[in-house]
């Protein structure tokens, strides 16, 4: 299967349109993800990787908000307005964001199938 085209930078939204990103994707969607850690398994979805310089806040900076748990180490980032996750500073690689690939304009998640999943159940910074 062809993977949808994504343009460098790619233009992301929430759902309500407070916030957009500008993101360039680290290698686009060949990265998709999905991890079955306690938190990702219930938010379903599905991440591709960018650089931590590959995002850029276009306009709703001040309706981000900020999700940490467990290690603290994952920056999880939400529209206060709508709740869309919108991208996260991994635990897995510090030095790299996660991106809903949901939220990215002209994108069906549904078209990235099979997507792999990661284990975030046995995550190697909990041994």
């Amino acid at each position: 299967m062809t993977l949808p085209a994504i343009q460098t930078p790619h233009r992301l939204t929430c759902h309500c349109g407070a916030v957009e990103l500008a993101v360039t994707l680290s290698d686009g969607l060949n990265t998709k993800r999905r991890c079955d850690c306690s938190f990702c398994r219930r938010r379903g979805a599905v991440a591709v990787t960018a650089p931590l310089d590959g995002i850029r806040i276009v306009k709703g900076g001040d309706a981000l908000s900020l999700y940490q748990f467990n290690t603290g180490t994952a920056k999880h980032y939400f529209c206060r307005h709508c709740g869309i996750y919108t991208h996260h500073q991994r635990r897995s690689n510090p030095n790299e964001y996660g991106v809903n690939a949901g939220a990215l304009e002209g994108l069906n998640p549904r078209d990235l199938d099979p997507v792999p999943w990661s284990d975030g159940v046995s995550h190697p910074s909990d041994r």
